[in-house]
């Protein structure tokens, strides 16, 4: 296919257990008229054979396969690979209802204004049951989202979006730094140029599972989306981006630095530590350590004592102990220590 509608992008590392429910959700789109990239990221479990075994009965797909490079590295390569104007993701453990592609096409279609479109989404867990969803779905059309950036509302699931590919190219794909919140960053630098918006169907399932990048990289989330949103304050206020060439994100501490502006470093580390406090994954790595350095720092601490209980339930009562001792004997410098 020369000349398709729509360029699928997938990325697979080691997706064995979930891929070829992935693959046969895509091929059984009601809108066939697609290629189907998928980059096979270094797997070293049988996920290279399922996507050759697929593409040699399919020739809509185009394999890609190759060592590792990284999630960001595979993303920006198919975007330079597709031969469409329109991409549309799909993530290797999730699978697309069959009317996705024709309901989003169809909206890019009947809005140019609209450079991304999402969908609602249904989780469901690794055995294929649906579960009930906790948060509130991303917001419909851009102007919700605007609104939901400075609430930290999801703006837009990665896997649902389709997308025009040279807007995308034109913000410069996907950014080096922002490993694991990729997404959101992408997202924050396309609200500066075009509008985004969701289709409120659930037109993908979405599936849970411990082994995701949001699972076991939390703290690296917050900390990233922290400063994809400072960035994004900046280029609204029309300052340079100067995370757009970094390859590794800053230290907390030296954000004042980078962005050229004093006290950044101290809300920002409030805003991670408060929202950590409340995953036991990052309770019990790095998240901890800063949740401290906030508290020793004299940091708000409303809610704190609820952390301890949390990381007591959590199975971890020495860092609930050392929590609550810094709680009794460190000095806010804003607020009084609350019970709570």
């Amino acid at each position: 296919m020369q000349h398709p509608a729509i360029s699928v992008a997938m990325s697979v590392y080691n997706g064995e257990q979930f891929l070829v429910e992935a693959i046969e959700s895509v091929l059984g789109q009601s809108y066939a008229d697609f290629e189907f990239l998928i980059v096979d990221d270094g797997s070293k479990d049988a996920s290279t054979s399922i996507i050759s075994n697929f593409a040699a009965q399919d020739s809509r797909i185009r394999p890609i396969l190759r060592e590792n490079r990284g999630l960001i590295a595979s993303l920006n390569e198919m975007l330079e690979l597709a031969r469409a104007p329109i991409v549309a993701r799909m993530d290797a453990d999730d699978a697309s209802q069959p009317e996705r592609f024709a309901l989003q096409k169809a909206f890019l279609d009947e809005h140019p204004d609209y450079g991304v479109v999402g969908t609602w989404s249904q989780e469901f867990d690794e055995d294929g049951q649906d579960m009930v969803g906790t948060g509130p779905d991303q917001p419909i059309t851009h102007e919700g989202l605007l609104a939901g950036i400075e609430t930290g509302e999801q703006l837009v699931c990665h896997p649902t979006a389709m997308y025009r590919r040279d807007i995308v190219r034109s913000v410069g794909g996907y950014h080096a730094a922002f490993r694991h919140c990729e997404d959101y960053d992408l997202w924050l630098r396309l609200a500066n140029v075009t509008k985004l918006g969701n289709v409120p169907q659930r037109l993908l399932r979405y599936r849970r599972h411990m082994g995701q990048i949001t699972e076991r990289h939390t703290a690296e989330v917050h900390i990233g989306a922290a400063i994809a949103y400072l960035a994004y304050c900046g280029r609204l206020e029309g300052r340079e981006d100067p995370t757009a060439d970094l390859e590794n994100l800053p230290e907390i501490d030296e954000l004042d630095a980078l962005f050229g502006r004093e006290g950044l470093s101290a809300p920002v580390r409030e805003k991670v530590a408060l929202g950590l406090c409340w995953s036991a994954e990052a309770m019990r790595g790095d998240g901890y350590d800063l949740l401290m350095r906030h508290v020793r720092g004299g940091g708000r601490r409303k809610g704190m004592w609820r952390t301890v209980a949390r990381l007591v339930r959590f199975g971890n009562p020495l860092r609930a102990l050392n929590l609550a001792a810094a709680l009794i004997f460190s000095r806010p410098l804003r607020e009084p220590a609350v019970a709570s």
